[in-house]
């Protein structure tokens, strides 16, 4: 057995699928500039490996595995492998509630308590819809380890109290929440009476003939796998032992890989229809992209389990996953049925400018070039003291201070100065900070990274 000290990059696998493109669609474009783009994302970020999908139409045009699969035995990567996806599952799961709706099972504007009994009463009058749309109220968090048992979910939930609950009124702001995904797993799994895993299998896998797909671990490893990695003092190592926590299993926890996904997406592309059958109603994926929560400072909307936006001037529906070990993104242009996918092994990493880089290809010269960043705006004391003050995610607890003439996080290890570059809108380097007020004119919650922090009194 060969043992690599540091991750290499290798390009493996290469699969074209589909290339002969009918009369009247797109051209099948030329990736060729594609995979310096690949390894050199993948050598900047770590990542020992990744694999790649491309959706046209009703067919993959383009698979291929990058890297290696296993840091200590240099394993190619391989289309076919599984990854863990991370929270790109939650497209998934919303599909699998959606579906139970528009059978008559479930009321999406129903309280859970209908579904879910003995709830603490205020998680009770929670519905599925502000589960679905991140308007629950719920703070988020994401523990990778916890019971394997198919009953987790339901005794995990039985547990909860009020105090899970970061503001008092629900649907009153969006705020990224893997436990409200959890509470709408549990009543997929109490509505059609099978176990989670089963009741997605059934649901949304078998129609769609994702084959390998699944949530189980004992049969994800029964397939070629790729493994989790992460960097411990500086080097590459696989993460033992592998997470596992099946009570957040909804939130993201799928192992799949870029050939079965991209039955996902050309289903979602299309309205349902896969190898020219209706596989899935159409009115699925449509409720799927409708905005349903609007996300405070941006153009970006959130529907169920996708987030819909712009990208160079086209309207697209995405999702990107973390986890321990991996890292995912879809990203699909409905509009022109088209749509990439990006699967890494290693925590948290999502490719981003892999996925622009496909895009652009398939695209150009429809895509509009990005728009160039503005220069900061300048703030005054006053304005500052506005700001200042203890922002609450449950039992977490941001502090927004004044330092020297700017904004900053308090105790923040990046420590950046927050510059002003839009009404209640900073940045600190990479990282966004949206100030919510209330129609009085008083901030009432800080927003940042896909989560809102409210403001203690």
């Amino acid at each position: 057995m060969r043992r690599l000290r540091t991750p290499i990059v290798v390009l493996v696998a290469l699969c074209l699928v589909g290339v002969s493109v009918p009369a009247g669609q797109t051209p099948a474009p030329d990736f060729s500039g594609i995979d310096a783009v690949i390894r050199k994302e993948l050598q900047e970020t770590q990542t020992p490996g990744a694999a790649v999908a491309v959706v046209m139409g009703d067919r993959v045009i383009y698979t291929r595995g990058f890297g290696i699969a296993n840091a200590e035995t240099g394993e190619p990567v391989r289309p076919e492998m599984l990854f863990r996806l991370g929270s790109t599952t939650k497209m998934i799961t919303a599909a699998t509630v959606v579906l139970l709706a528009e059978r008559g099972r479930l009321g999406l504007h129903e309280p859970v308590s209908k579904y879910v009994p003995r709830l603490d009463p205020t998680l009770a009058s929670l519905t599925v819809h502000q589960l679905l749309s991140h308007t629950s109220g719920l703070f988020d968090e994401a523990p990778m380890f916890g019971s394997h048992d198919d009953e987790a979910m339901k005794e995990l939930v039985g547990t909860w109290r009020d105090s899970r609950m970061f503001f008092a009124a629900p649907g009153q702001i969006y705020s990224y929440s893997n436990p409200g995904y959890w509470l709408a797993g549990l009543v997929a799994e109490m509505v059609g009476g099978s176990p989670f895993a089963d009741q997605v299998a059934s649901t949304i896998f078998a129609p769609l003939g994702m084959t390998t797909s699944t949530f189980r671990p004992m049969v994800a490893m029964t397939y070629p796998l790729a493994q989790g990695h992460d960097l411990v003092s500086g080097k590459t190592v696989i993460i033992r032992p592998a997470a596992n926590n099946t009570a957040s299993w909804p939130a993201g926890s799928i192992f799949s890989n870029v050939i079965d996904l991209s039955r996902w997406m050309i289903a979602f592309v299309n309205e349902g229809l896969v190898g020219g059958e209706q596989r899935l109603p159409a009115s699925l994926f449509r409720t799927l992209a409708m905005p349903h929560a609007t996300i405070p400072g941006a153009t970006a909307t959130y529907g169920y389990g996708v987030r819909t936006d712009t990208w160079r001037g086209l309207d697209i529906v995405e999702h990107t996953g973390s986890r321990s070990g991996y890292g995912s993104n879809m990203r699909m242009v409905p509009s022109r049925k088209v749509g990439v996918i990006v699967l890494a092994n290693r925590t948290g990493v999502t490719l981003p400018r892999t996925t622009d880089a496909v895009l652009t290809a398939l695209l150009t010269p429809a895509a509009a070039p990005p728009a160039p960043a503005r220069p900061p705006l300048p703030t005054t004391t006053s304005e500052r003291a506005r700001y200042v003050g203890t922002y609450a995610q449950g039992p977490r607890q941001m502090q927004i201070e004044v330092k020297g003439e700017a904004l900053a996080v308090a105790g923040s290890a990046q420590a950046a100065a927050m510059e002003k570059v839009g009404d209640h809108t900073f940045v600190a380097g990479a990282t966004r900070y949206v100030f919510v007020t209330n129609p009085a004119g008083a901030v009432t919650f800080l927003h940042t990274g896909g989560r809102s922090w409210r403001k203690i009194p």
